[in-house]
């Protein structure tokens, strides 16, 4: 029981670690044209997220699959990048059925994209666990508990700006969006491979 606890605990601060904190610009940017209505499709986003995400991780510690670490540290704030401008070519249009599959589809590649970065410190980890599978199980756990918990502060925040200050749904996915992109291109230009 208390490994499950240790591997809950750091899938949970994986993903809210301030040194780190491109998980939380990406699910603000993944989340930020949503609202409370639309729970079930964010929720949908989130556990795919998680699920590229733990994927990359298990490919990577049975040594399937490893990718070169300045290469999927270059694509975690191109994943960024890429979902802010989305969002703000986007903002104010409806979401066709075609929009929301390539976006299912596009937030499971950026969560194998974003595994593949912690897999190097989990593979460490994995070494002297006992079962590799239930660690990945307890691991991703965490992960979707703190996901969630970003998830609904964005969902928060974005119904009390738009509903204190009067913001449009369309004005808020612009500025939000912004935010996130302003605040990644610095990652981008540290992490750049060309």
């Amino acid at each position: 029981m208390e490994d499950f606890w240790l591997y809950l605990k750091l899938g949970f601060d994986h993903v809210l670690d301030w040194n780190a904190y491109d998980h939380v610009l990406f699910l603000t940017a993944l989340v930020a044209s949503y609202t409370f209505q639309q729970s079930r499709k964010v929720i949908w986003l989130v556990t795919l997220f998680t699920i590229g995400h733990v994927l990359s991780l298990a490919l990577s510690a049975y040594d399937i699959f490893r990718v070169d670490t300045s290469i999927i540290e270059f694509l975690i704030p191109v994943s960024i990048i890429f979902t802010a401008v989305y969002n703000i070519f986007t903002a104010g249009k409806s979401k066709g059925s075609s929009k929301i599959n390539l976006l299912y589809f596009v937030t499971f590649f950026f969560g194998l994209v974003h595994g593949f970065g912690f897999s190097t410190y989990f593979n460490m980890l994995a070494k002297s666990a006992d079962n590799i599978f239930l660690m990945l199980a307890e691991f991703a756990l965490g992960i979707e508990l703190a996901q969630i918990l970003v998830v609904f502060a964005v969902l928060l925040l974005s119904f009390l700006v738009q509903n204190l200050f009067r913001f449009s749904k369309r004005d808020w996915v612009l500025v939000i969006s912004s935010i996130v992109l302003g605040m990644t291109i610095p990652i981008l230009s540290e992490n750049w491979i060309f």
